[in-house]
């Protein structure tokens, strides 16, 4: 079965996203928890940054423009960051209405009921997340990945706040529901800090992962060898070194990803010839999904073997 394309499954994820938040948000009503209310903060996040990550996508799919030539790809990055934002901001109110209840317990009210809302969202969380991983792997998207492993995490910050809760509930030590609070806090807080660092790295130009990197690399080298196989010369074989593809750099850039090269070709060859080479090359590059650049350069003239 297809995947929806990454809008589609950023709409899916907002719409769940506020589903989930209105059932928790109930289950703290409900209960007058700390914990539970932690936890519907952290749904306000998923919903935030999923309603941005849908915004941000949307302008990464415009076409390259004049002042956007290599395209808007790289507004995917911001959303990550955006949704890393968000997080920082809703742990800080977790400790702040934590630590007011650690100073004031609380009974809490109705857990069964308040249980059972905040499972079936998280349920919900657990379907979309691995739908959303799986685009993201698919469609190379940083924001589709970064949205589903935070509501992954988000199930296993509710299934901790679930466990929490009831032993405060049936011990009656009341402080447990503020200290299961603030360990959310601390948990969403890591979540933040990685999702940062990923948005970070991704504005910086990361080179493209070692498999695609070594599959672009045999293409290339294929091209070559068959290339000095067909030319003939009257005099000698045409060594290695005088046809080769050199000094590959390759980067990524959110759902597109780039490489360049130099084509070093025979000094006698005509412009046509080269030209019909490095296309054939960038013609490779393309079925791996990645957009090549090469620079071409003559090769030194062949140096006579000084034993014949």
């Amino acid at each position: 079965m297809s995947l929806p394309r990454p809008r589609q499954l950023l709409l899916v994820s907002l719409l769940a996203g506020g589903l989930t938040m209105a059932l928790k948000t109930l289950a703290w009503y409900l209960t007058g928890s700390v914990g539970f209310l932690s936890d519907a903060m952290e749904s306000l996040v998923n919903v935030a940054g999923a309603g941005f990550a849908l915004w941000m996508v949307t302008i990464a799919s415009r076409p390259a423009d004049k002042g956007h030539p290599f395209g808007h790809s790289k507004a995917e990055y911001f959303s990550a960051a955006f949704e890393g934002g968000m997080i920082f901001i809703a742990a800080l109110a977790i400790f702040i209405t934590a630590a007011e209840r650690l100073l004031n317990p609380q009974p809490i009210a109705a857990l069964g009921f308040g249980t059972l809302l905040t499972v079936l969202a998280s349920v919900i969380n657990l379907g979309v997340g691995l739908l959303l991983i799986r685009g993201g792997k698919a469609y190379q998207s940083p924001a589709l990945e970064g949205d589903g492993k935070h509501l992954l995490t988000d199930v296993w910050t509710t299934a901790g706040v679930v466990i929490g809760v009831g032993l405060a509930a049936f011990s009656g030590l009341h402080w447990l529901d503020a200290l299961v609070a603030m360990l959310v806090a601390l948990h969403i807080l890591r979540e933040g800090s990685l999702i940062l660092a990923k948005a970070v790295n991704g504005l910086m130009d990361q080179a493209l992962p070692e498999a695609q990197v070594q599959q672009l690399t045999a293409r290339l080298a294929e091209l070559s060898a068959s290339a000095r196989a067909a030319y003939t010369n009257d005099t000698q074989a045409l060594a290695a070194d005088q046809l080769c593809f050199l000094r590959l750099r390759t980067r990524a850039a959110a759902t597109q990803a780039f490489a360049q090269a130099d084509l070093q070709v025979p000094g006698n060859w005509t412009v046509t010839q080269a030209h019909q080479l490095a296309d054939s090359a960038e013609q490779q590059a393309a079925t791996l999904g990645i957009q090549l650049t090469l620079h071409i350069e003559p090769a030194a003239p062949a140096q006579p073997n000084p034993a014949s």
